[in-house]
């Protein structure tokens, strides 16, 4: 068997070979989901806002000719502010081989310890704020919409490369059994502190998403990883998103008129896709419309929340986290929806944890990111 041979990619051509090794990967594996190839390609160009304060490396591995890994390596200057150099690593597909493994993080290292990075972390994809995590629980079932997915051998492969666990992210599954719904109205307080909710105004939805991710941004400054939205960064994904998702789906909780909280849920796309194979032509495209019209996804997740600082740590900042999960519950119930997923939330944040095990029972699904000093 010959050696591996690992190369950056760099031609359109190498771009699309980098883009369809988890073809390879996946080939049998039925709860993946194929990406769908023109949003991955416009994902890596330099239309992404990501690449305005980062700088990123892609790297195939071969052997006798063909693909059987793939690898990135990012250095964020947004990451470099906050803690120093540390650079990050992605987008890894691989075989079930360590020397394949070996040599697509080898490669990774070598250019991050190049560019003065001590540490690596990752998976990113490319950074906390996009596609995070491997997976290390629950590859019996689907990702939903913006989650990875993995093969159960990923994680020893990285481990035997010395990777070690820095971070749990988890997800949680709310259902539609009537038991579940129940425990959503016993969570609500009855008193008299008064939250108001409200959807988006899609008229003024640049000033609407500058003040969510205001909240964003402050609610979230202090948790591990933090990275902030750029403006450009989230003016992108509101554009991306807005003939997508109704407006009753991001809503946003005012307290004597002030707004001091958010949610932000999408509909699992993946529901759409999943048998399109990454491709819209000829008829993907079609099949994708009639679907949107006529058979919305019956899943959806909470992809952000924030709650301002000053309501943090308080039975109010639960009761505005718990008053958005149930007015966007009813709003999924009347579409007819059977499961929200909740992710992700960090381990240690014990405050949503309990909260999220209430609603849902334990966690489903465990993404994991990795760390490694590098000497």
């Amino acid at each position: 068997m010959k050696k591996v041979q690992v190369r950056e990619v760099r031609s359109a051509k190498d771009r699309d070979a980098f883009l369809k090794v988890p073809w390879k990967i996946y080939a049998d594996d039925p709860a993946w989901v194929p990406p769908l190839l023109i949003e991955r390609r416009d994902f890596l160009s330099p239309r992404n806002p990501y690449f305005r304060h980062a700088e990123a490396r892609f790297w195939l591995a071969e052997r006798d000719g063909e693909p059987v890994g793939r690898i990135s390596a990012q250095i964020d200057r947004l990451v470099l502010e906050r803690y120093g150099e540390q650079g990050h690593f992605g987008m890894i597909e691989a075989v079930d081989d360590p020397e394949v493994f070996s040599a697509l993080l080898e490669t990774a290292e070598n250019w991050l310890r190049s560019r003065g990075m001590k540490k690596v972390l990752g998976p990113f994809n490319l950074s906390i704020n996009q596609e995070c995590g491997l997976l290390v629980k629950g590859w019996e079932s689907p990702p939903s919409f913006l989650m990875g997915h993995a093969r159960p051998y990923y994680a020893a492969r990285l481990e035997e490369c010395g990777y070690r666990k820095a971070k749990d992210l988890l997800a949680y599954l709310m259902t539609r059994q009537p038991e579940v719904l129940e425990r959503v109205e016993r969570l609500i307080p009855k008193g008299s502190f008064t939250v108001k909710t409200r959807p988006i105004n899609k008229k003024r939805l640049a000033a609407e998403l500058d003040l969510i991710f205001e909240i964003f941004n402050e609610a979230w400054a202090e948790n591990w990883g933090f990275v902030p939205f750029t403006r450009e960064e989230y003016l992108h994904l509101g554009q991306s998103l807005k003939y997508l998702v109704s407006s009753e789906l991001i809503r946003i909780a005012e307290v004597e008129g002030k707004a001091v909280a958010f949610i932000v849920v999408l509909p699992n796309f993946n529901e759409l896709i999943a048998d399109l194979n990454g491709r819209l032509w000829p008829w993907g495209w079609l099949k994708l419309l009639w679907r949107f019209r006529f058979r919305p996804p019956r899943s959806a997740r909470v992809v952000l929340m924030g709650v301002r600082k000053e309501y943090q740590q308080t039975m109010q900042g639960s009761l505005l986290v718990v008053r958005l999960i149930d007015d966007i519950r009813r709003v999924l119930l009347a579409r007819g929806t059977q499961r929200l997923e909740l992710s992700w939330i960090l381990e240690d944040n014990r405050r949503m944890r309990k909260l999220a095990e209430a609603l849902a029972g334990p966690p489903y699904k465990v993404y994991r990111i990795y760390e490694k000093e590098l000497s």
